[in-house]
């Protein structure tokens, strides 16, 4: 019997030091290996228990890996979709900003070389007809083609001088440089938005607002939707959607920059733009307009006299007024036109019409932050009013100068409020 249990303790422990080295040994080879794991005698169950099932965790974590990272999860986020249709609004601008410019190059040129060619055609007829009533004592002088080339190039002239008053090149050039300016500050307005701010929907709304009022201001075609360009009234430009007031009872202790002294200094600066700086665009606006409406009537009517003068120079030949009429009424049309269009009077026009709308803005912009009641929904005040210094070529204390000058009762406001036009 002692021997017996003497030959199973051999035997058992003979068993646990080959199970002790095949175990070391297989941890030595998953040391060398990565993923290779020792083979495991199913039927023994004690071994099996201490086993964990590998496979199916790992499975696990790359489904969750997976739902992380899925693409629908990028797509909820609410700034994602505002974002990207401020990036397309901005891509509309700068494609704006493009085709006012190149259109106004474009209309630049019809200017100088409308005018260029209208003086030359004008000053050739007016040289014939000198010529023809100068050879009238002349036999076999060539008078009647000398009459009638005058005669035809007056009525091209006079055809060109009704269609370039008509559409007025220079203003029209003036009305796309305002608009290349005015989509460059909308861009630039954007992208600062965009790096130092969340933009809103509303935001987003408001700005498309402002892309389609600056098309209807400032349109590109010339048929059907130009702007009139001899109004009956000179009134300012306007290029800003109306602003919505909205108004809340609502108490913050927050008074968001604004005061009391703030409020009435900008309802004194409201004051001096109308009374002095609107008011004077305006009325320098109507003067411009009423020249060139007349120098757009004599253009054309002298041109039309020379064509007169020079078809009746050769069938009275001892008459002096066709003579008069043919080389007078050319010369005096060439010097007409280059006061008209040389000194660009339609662009000069369109500036004050132009000065008075950036007023006009300014204004209503003003009006709209005193008219919220909820300071908070209002434009910080302390910004505010250095937005309307800077606006104005103004410093802080200049611009309470001017508001502090215009409360003193019994005197005529004198200064003006803007120092950049």
């Amino acid at each position: 019997m002692a021997t017996i249990n003497q030959a199973l303790n051999l035997l058992c422990s003979s068993s646990s030091s080959s199970s002790s080295s095949s175990s070391s040994s297989s941890r030595r080879d998953v040391s060398r290996s990565s993923i290779q794991f020792p083979k495991i005698n199913q039927k023994n169950n004690l071994i099996s228990t201490f086993v964990p099932n590998i496979q199916s965790n790992i499975g696990l974590v790359e489904e969750m890996d997976f739902s992380r990272i899925s693409p629908k999860n990028h797509n909820k986020n609410p700034n994602h979709e505002v974002m990207e249709k401020l990036y397309t609004i901005l891509e509309a601008v700068s494609d704006r900003v493009e085709m006012h410019k190149n259109i106004g190059e474009q209309r630049n040129n019809w200017n100088s070389l409308l005018l260029t060619s209208i003086n030359t055609i004008t000053l050739s007829a007016a040289t014939m007809t000198g010529i023809a009533s100068a050879l009238t004592i002349v036999p076999g002088a060539p008078l009647e083609a000398l009459k009638l080339s005058s005669t035809f190039l007056y009525m091209a002239a006079t055809g060109l001088l009704v269609i370039i008053n008509k559409i007025q090149p220079s203003q029209l050039v003036e009305e796309q440089r305002n608009a290349t300016r005015l989509f460059k500050q909308l861009a630039s307005e954007i992208k600062t938005k965009i790096a130092i701010g969340t933009p809103s929907l509303t935001y987003v709304n408001e700005t498309m607002n402002r892309v389609l009022s600056l098309d209807r201001a400032y349109p590109l075609p010339l048929l059907g939707v130009m702007l009139e360009k001899f109004p009956t009234k000179t009134e300012p430009a306007v290029w800003w959607p109306e602003k919505r007031r909205t108004s809340a009872n609502k108490e913050h202790q927050d008074n968001n920059g604004w005061s009391l002294e703030l409020e009435e200094e900008m309802r004194e600066i409201i004051r001096v733009l109308e009374v002095k700086d609107k008011e004077d665009y305006l009325r320098l606006g109507e003067k411009t307009l009423k020249l060139n409406k007349a120098l757009a009537v004599a253009g054309p009517l002298l041109t039309g006299l020379g064509a007169i003068g020079s078809a009746f120079v050769v069938s009275y030949p001892q008459s002096s007024w066709a003579m008069v009429l043919g080389v007078m009424g050319g010369a005096i049309a060439s010097v007409v036109n280059t006061v008209q269009h040389g000194g660009q009077v339609g662009m000069v026009f369109e500036m004050y019409r132009s000065n008075a709308g950036f007023f006009k803005m300014m204004v209503e912009s003003i009006e709209s932050n005193l008219s919220e009641k909820d300071v908070e929904c209002r434009e910080n005040g302390e910004v505010f009013e250095m937005k309307v210094a800077l606006q104005l070529g103004r410093s802080l204390s200049e611009l309470r100068d001017v508001a502090a000058s215009s409360l003193r009762k019994g005197q005529d406001i004198r200064e003006f409020g803007s120092k950049l036009f």
